[in-house]
């Protein structure tokens, strides 16, 4: 940034101008170095002042950085409440991507700044609070919306972040890319929230409404010419039509599939039972013939037992048979 020279016969700036000077000077260097890369130094040679005049009017480069945070912040949500004031929701939604996207074209210094991590001198909270200041405002339009076509408006705070969060991400990309146009990129950033992906346009458009809109910050767009034609409304009301049909029948479809998933798991937990019961059975049977086995080997166990016992009381005997003929025959040796 080369520094801001002025005429040899200058006149002496005012205060307010002198603020706007310092202001414009300093919301270029954060663009390009950030806060913590800018220093009071540079802000006082570019402005061609003392160091001193910029701690006179903010106290230092932080005053300058929360003014050009609040400003920035004030300029893009006001685009994006102007957008969100049309009637219908398509529309809206057109209106506030080409929002996002204007300011982004038209104020890329000031995207630049809000999309850095904002420093806390800022005072003003940061990208991510104002998104999440715009996404309330998107909340209510889907909260309506979803009551009007049956689903629970609870989960409405979820989808506004989602839908926030992807065109804010879009309009990153596009800082840097710009291409294709900011109408081409609103078009198919509405094509995929609005129509989903299984639904995809493959050329998809702007209504008639949302075409050609320039919003001006503070102020509410009038838009002769602009507004939805009859034929518009009728083919919107058409295709919103469709989608209720549509989303009847998925809804249908779906009970079905659920309602079949539950008769599967039903029978899949009969079978179960029904394995369970037969393997119980089987178990029984071979507990039971385990048992009647192990009987048996006891009761072949205990006539072992009697064979052996009758077997020694048998040798016993032959014993004190053999030791009495021995004894007799001892008695009838001769002497």
């Amino acid at each position: 940034m080369e520094p801001v020279t002025e005429p040899r016969s200058r006149r002496r700036m005012t205060g307010a101008e002198r603020r706007e000077q310092l202001i414009h000077i300093g919301r270029a260097l954060f663009a390009e170095k950030g806060f913590d890369g800018t220093s009071v130094e540079e802000i006082a040679a570019h402005a061609k002042v003392s160091k001193p005049v910029v701690y006179e009017h903010f106290g230092g480069k932080e005053g300058i950085y929360a003014v050009v945070i609040d400003r920035e912040m004030q300029r893009l949500l006001s685009l994006v409440t102007q957008a969100l004031s049309a009637s219908h929701s398509l529309v809206k939604l057109e209106r506030a991507a080409l929002a996002l996207l204007q300011y982004i074209e038209e104020s890329s210094e000031g995207f630049r700044i809000l999309v850095r991590d904002s420093h806390a001198a800022s005072g003003t909270g940061t990208f991510g609070s104002l998104l999440s200041d715009i996404a309330s405002q998107v909340e209510d339009v889907l909260a309506d919306e979803f009551v009007e076509r049956g689903y629970d408006p609870k989960l409405a705070p979820m989808y506004a972040q989602m839908l926030v969060g992807m065109v804010a991400l879009t309009g990153q990309w596009w800082l840097d890319v710009r291409k294709p146009s900011r109408e081409e990129v609103a078009a198919h950033l509405v094509n995929l929230c609005w129509n989903g992906l299984t639904s995809l346009d493959p050329n998809p458009r702007l209504t008639s409404a949302s075409r050609g809109l320039v919003l001006a910050p503070g102020l509410v767009p009038e838009m002769p010419g602009k507004e939805l034609s009859d034929k518009e409304l009728k083919e919107l009301g058409k295709q919103r039509e469709r989608e209720l049909k549509e989303q009847e029948k998925l809804r249908r479809e779906l009970d079905k599939q659920r309602e079949r998933e539950a008769k599967e798991l039903e029978r899949q937990r009969e079978r179960e039972l029904k394995e369970q019961e037969k393997a119980q059975r089987e178990l029984d049977k071979q507990r039971e013939r385990e048992t009647k086995e192990h009987e048996k080997l006891q009761r072949e166990l205990e006539k072992q037992r009697e064979r052996e016992q009758r077997e020694q009381e048998r040798l016993r005997a032959l014993e004190a048979r053999q030791a009495e003929l021995e004894a007799r025959l001892a008695d009838v040796e001769p002497q």
